[in-house]
């Protein structure tokens, strides 16, 4: 049998039932918007005694809702016990390290061995329910071959409150990368490149629409028409003999490839990426043979997730992670450096 919550409309209530029901739901409830939205049109909401599904309908305050809680339904997804690098973790949410290899979500080619099947054994019953159904709250993705911090939502409140920091652009997400040659201020290349700046210290801004790849559908490519606004901030923490750098990149938004797609743009890809990377190897006179070979032979785009800062959706606390990269990303520095 479903839960009954019951709680009165406050003074002053916004125009729109689904705002009202937003403002005044309690938050003990964990219920985001989209879920309040989705018990409207199943017709889960009484307002005044009668049953009510216009989320644009009037209410008054002091109007006593009923909302009938289903309990949260299990996955069909697959719980396998994978070990996690966990470094947080409370009722709402958690905040983990991601190996590179590892898929965040299943997929058609990835059904099993992904993130959320490892959380889904390692949270078990303590998965409050996200939209109704048991199972953790993915607010971002980093891919497959890229390593480090992410944060997943355990609630349905955490996983609102996530997923609008995110698209506030207000998630610290600082990378490390390791890329082909040393972006220059003083490279006139770069400063005649459209969509490519610099900051004071350094830092090279580029600012482009990011969007799929005209001929091929499983890339994402630099667009000025079309697209998604994309900004990130790129800078440069350790030059290997003018061949190679270790660069700090800064994502002001979050789509899909960005790092990778940016700085292949700017001529400076990734390290290893087979996607972005194209054939380019580092100088085997300047940088080493030794090096020169480690770094052909890096297997991943060198690319970690090293730093994410956000504001917990339920306590208000400023929370911040850093991670430090993983053995082969510290191995090929180490050599570039030797």
């Amino acid at each position: 049998m479903p839960d009954t919550l019951v709680f009165r409309i406050n003074a002053d209530p916004p125009q729109r039932l689904d705002k009202a029901l937003a403002r005044d739901v309690p938050a003990s409830a964990a219920l985001s918007r989209t879920r309040l939205t989705r018990l409207l049109a199943e017709g889960a909401v009484r307002v005044a005694g009668a049953v009510a599904t216009d989320a644009k309908a009037r209410v008054v305050a002091g109007d006593l809702v009923e909302i009938a809680l289903e309990p949260a339904v299990e996955t069909e997804l697959l719980a396998q016990s994978i070990p996690l690098d966990i470094r947080y973790e409370d009722a709402d949410l958690i905040v983990l390290v991601k190996p590179a290899g590892m898929v965040v979500h299943p997929a058609p080619g990835s059904p099993s061995g992904t993130l959320v099947n490892a959380l889904l054994a390692h949270c078990g019953d303590d998965l409050a329910g996200i939209g109704g159904e048991k199972r953790p709250g993915i607010v971002h993705r980093i891919d497959k071959d890229t390593s480090g911090l992410l944060v997943v939502a355990k609630s349905d409140r955490a996983h609102h409150g996530l997923a609008e920091q995110f698209a506030a652009h207000s998630v610290e997400r600082a990378y490390l990368a390791i890329c082909h040659g040393v972006p220059d201020p003083g490279d006139p290349r770069l400063h005649g490149m459209r969509g490519v700046s610099f900051e004071p210290g350094g830092v090279m801004r580029v600012t482009t629409q990011i969007g799929r790849h005209r001929s091929d559908r499983q890339k994402q490519a630099v667009h000025w028409a079309g697209g998604r606004h994309a900004v990130t901030r790129a800078r440069v923490l350790e030059a290997f003999h003018g061949t190679a750098a270790l660069v700090e990149c800064r994502l002001e938004t979050g789509r899909t490839h960005q790092i990778r797609v940016h700085m292949a743009y700017c001529g400076h890809g990734l390290i290893g990426d087979p996607v972005y990377g194209g054939n380019r190897r580092l100088s085997a006179r300047a940088a080493g043979e030794v090096a020169a070979e480690a770094a052909a032979r890096f297997p991943r785009q060198a690319l970690h997730a090293a730093t994410l800062g956000f504001v917990h959706p339920v306590s208000g606390d400023s929370l911040v992670f850093e991670a430090d990269p993983p053995e082969d990303f510290a191995t090929l520095l180490a050599i570039l450096r030797g």
